[in-house]
């Protein structure tokens, strides 16, 4: 005869991987919401300029390579998109990490004169 093991109870081990695998992700997420803004850890320069614009788009690129448009991640071809449709008069800001890759940097650079976009600066910090 096939004996049936006993019914042991729950197991609850799946469960704690996904509440940790959660718990990790809001961890990550909540500093960037605490701050309410992207950390961008920008190059400095002695040359720097403040700039007076009313119109202008602010695109960031952070240590990790992560494209942003007015502080909202977006996706390199959707960014593409929106260059593509905005007037040639606005300042397109770029904040770049000085940790970021530089290809990310030539990437937005390519963007912008693909556009004929040129009326765009880098904004560093002044030393």
């Amino acid at each position: 005869m096939i004996k049936l093991p006993k019914n042991e109870g729950l197991n609850i081990i799946p469960f704690i991987d996904i509440m940790l695998v959660v718990l990790a992700m809001v961890l990550s997420i909540s500093t960037f919401i605490a701050s309410g803004q992207i950390k961008v850890d920008l190059p400095s320069a002695s040359s720097a300029q403040p700039l007076e614009s009313k119109e202008k788009l602010t695109i960031i690129i952070d240590q990790d390579d992560n494209f942003y448009l007015n502080d909202t991640i977006i996706a390199i071809d959707e960014l593409n998109a929106k260059i593509a449709t905005t007037p040639k008069e606005t300042v397109v800001e770029l904040k770049i990490d000085k940790g970021a890759k530089f290809d990310s940097f030539v990437k937005i650079i390519d963007i912008l004169k693909t556009n004929n976009h040129e009326n765009f600066s880098i904004i560093t910090e002044k030393k």
